[in-house]
């Protein structure tokens, strides 16, 4: 299985309080999303407002789409939503 992650800049979305990005699973898109309190949690956005997020997954997108990278592995080609707890646990 092949996977990439396309350089676009995430979308955020203030009702569910995540912010999206896109990956590509054997040249399939798959969307990605991580919550805005996972970003408050380990990658230093300051809140939840919408320039705070995207600010912190800029800065640590490498971490964020590596760990994106680890859960397609384990479901193949299905969405995945990084939650806080997922960077407590994982190496």
């Amino acid at each position: 299985m092949h996977i990439s992650f396309p350089p676009c800049a995430p979308e955020y979305c203030a009702r569910d309080l995540v912010l999206a990005f896109p990956a590509l699973v054997d040249d399939r898109p798959v969307q990605c999303a991580i919550t805005a309190e996972a970003l408050e949690d380990h990658f230093g956005a300051r809140s939840l407002r919408e320039d705070d997020p995207i600010d912190a997954f800029t800065a640590h997108r490498v971490e964020v789409e590596r760990a994106a990278q680890r859960m397609l592995n384990e479901v193949g080609d299905k969405p995945v939503l990084l939650h806080s707890g997922y960077f407590r646990f994982c190496d």
